[in-house]
């Protein structure tokens, strides 16, 4: 029914289920993003908290709550429920996008911000458009560009490079923009 786009049956259904079995994760989660994106934002944050409630180590729940608390104008709180997503497992991306969007974006910590995106892009291997906001980040915060990785040295008793053709090396592309300064800004919610 929620994929089909029956959302007033599937958030039915889905409300039976979280009655019925309350300590399914799952059907909460699902009846908090229904409930999200029919705009019962306050029916949603509770619906997602009691699902983190449930279980804590649920790292979408936690993820989940914290668009939602977002959406809400709970920046704080948003924060707060991101960093138990990430706590509950360090690897899942999307918190840290979405924490470094709230970060940077509603509460003006870009040193923050720089690192949640950079853990993001190391997890994520992302470039565009990262690597633009990760670079206007680095500028507003006054800290360098992470150096390139060095050439590799060539093996001992290996051949010495090739002389130069004496062509120019090929141009580097561009850097994106980062989000203000005509590129798309960074998705807003469970955004990704």
């Amino acid at each position: 029914m929620m994929k089909s786009g029956n959302a007033t049956e599937a958030e039915l259904e889905f409300g039976q289920l979280t009655a019925a079995y309350p300590k399914l994760v799952a059907p909460k989660i699902n009846l908090g993003l229904l409930q999200r994106k029919a705009g019962k934002l306050d029916d949603a944050s509770a619906t997602l908290r009691s699902a983190v409630d449930a279980d804590p180590a649920n790292v979408v729940g936690w993820n989940e709550l914290g668009v939602t608390l977002r959406m809400r104008g709970k920046f704080t709180e948003a924060v707060d429920a991101y960093e138990h997503a990430i706590a509950a497992d360090p690897n899942f991306a999307p918190a840290h996008r979405n924490l470094a969007i709230v970060l940077d974006l509603y509460l003006g910590d870009a040193e923050r911000a720089l690192t949640e995106l950079e853990r993001y892009k190391e997890l994520t291997g992302e470039e565009k458009p990262v690597n633009g906001w990760i670079a206007e980040l680095r500028q507003r915060t006054g800290k360098p560009a992470a150096p390139r990785p060095a050439a590799p040295k060539p093996a001992e008793g290996a051949a010495p490079p090739a002389e130069s053709s004496g062509e120019a090396p090929p141009a580097q592309p561009a850097e994106a923009q980062p989000p203000g300064a005509g590129a798309t800004p960074p998705p807003k919610a469970g955004e990704l």
